[in-house]
């Protein structure tokens, strides 16, 4: 677990902004260009809301399948627990990421609700989301001692200039096992801890809130979620703790491991930099930096894009967070040749499997 003083260094920390000022505005300038010149809202449209209904229907479905015990099979219970793992994932990729970044709608108050109760629903703090994902880990990507999304527990090693540990010579092996618990974590004890952590460190503060408000907030969403969830131990009879147990756990694990796979292979890679603030400075400006620090993949698989919710395109993603992911392989190609222009790097692996054998490989180097 990080520090308060870690945390708040990510606080006083300061991109050379002034760096390569021609690159980042004209980058903008034709991201920009290609929305207006085709008339196109940088939210989402009638495509993001149908894809958003399809997403809910493969959790909510399988649940209520459980719920009017039309499952009579233990296989098919053991089915049902793992799409609703998908599920979870997808709704979290594909409608929660959009929402909380406002990026879903043009309405932010939509955008607040709509992100507070998908990742409600999913046992996850939606404030708690935000603080981790849109202020630190977009923010200062892969920086050491702040970006929490590189400081796992010390029996994982995702960065060089981590400490090392004799255990993380295998990580390489034991790292997907502890991958799949992430979600698992979120609906127990991670939230509290996460939160307290949080208003010491002042970001509840900043967000005009206080610990007590927030901590009946998180209180008052486990009710609701377990409440729901527990609903098919106690009205079917064939449904004991065990069974539900072992259904809850594998649906949280394919969830976990799968959002936690997707994220780690777009950052903890060879080819991507690991910066170091010095004396309360970065080296690069803040689109150079993410540039540096990010990876794309499986760019041309419309299948991955979709169920994804664009996080293939992470770059994209890191640098127009506002933008709706619905836009991202439009505005990918615009991206990547400006880049090039500039002779920066664009970091892609062709295919998913690619990326995940990159991770892998990584792990292995870092603990090796």
């Amino acid at each position: 677990m990080k520090s308060k003083k870690n945390i708040m260094s990510q606080t006083t920390a300061r991109f050379n902004n002034s760096s390569n000022t021609k690159f980042q505005h004209e980058l903008r300038k034709r991201v920009d260009s290609y929305f207006k010149t085709n008339h196109i809202n940088k939210n989402g449209n009638a495509k993001m809301y149908l894809k958003s209904i399809i997403m809910f229907a493969m959790y909510l479905i399988p649940y209520f399948l459980i719920v009017f015990n039309v499952v009579n099979s233990n296989l098919v219970l053991i089915f049902m627990c793992l799409l609703m793992g998908l599920g979870m994932s997808t709704i979290g990729m594909c409608v929660m990421h959009d929402a909380n970044h406002g990026s879903y709608s043009k309405n932010k108050i939509f955008n607040k609700i709509l992100g507070f109760f998908s990742i409600g629903l999913l046992a996850g703090s939606s404030l708690n989301w935000r603080i981790q994902h849109n202020v630190i880990h977009h923010t200062f990507t892969n920086v050491h001692e702040v970006d929490e999304d590189i400081a796992p527990l010390g029996f994982l090693r995702f960065e060089p200039h981590a400490k090392k540990r004799k255990i993380h010579r295998i990580q390489f092996v034991y790292a997907w096992l502890f991958y799949g618990m992430m979600t698992l974590m979120w609906s127990t004890v991670k939230d509290f801890k996460q939160i307290i952590r949080y208003n010491k460190a002042g970001y509840l503060k900043s967000s005009n809130t206080t610990l007590k408000i927030e901590l009946w907030v998180i209180i008052l969403s486990k009710l609701f979620y377990y409440g729901y969830m527990l609903i098919p131990y106690f009205i079917i009879p064939e449904i004991t703790f065990t069974k539900w147990l072992i259904g809850y756990i594998i649906m949280h694990y394919i969830s976990g491991l799968t959002l936690a796979v997707i994220f780690q292979a777009a950052h903890v890679n060879d080819e991507n930099e690991f910066p170091l603030v010095s004396s309360g400075k970065l080296e690069y400006n803040f689109i150079e930096h993410q540039l540096r620090t990010t990876k794309n993949f499986a760019m041309k698989s419309p299948l991955i894009t979709y169920f994804l919710g664009g996080l293939n395109f992470q770059i994209e993603h890191h640098l127009f967070p506002y933008i709706s992911h619905i836009h991202y392989p439009k505005i990918a190609p615009i991206v990547e040749a400006t880049v090039k222009e500039f002779n920066l790097p664009y970091n892609y692996d062709k295919t998913f499997s690619r990326a995940v054998y990159e991770h892998g490989k990584m792990l292995y180097k870092l603990g090796n």
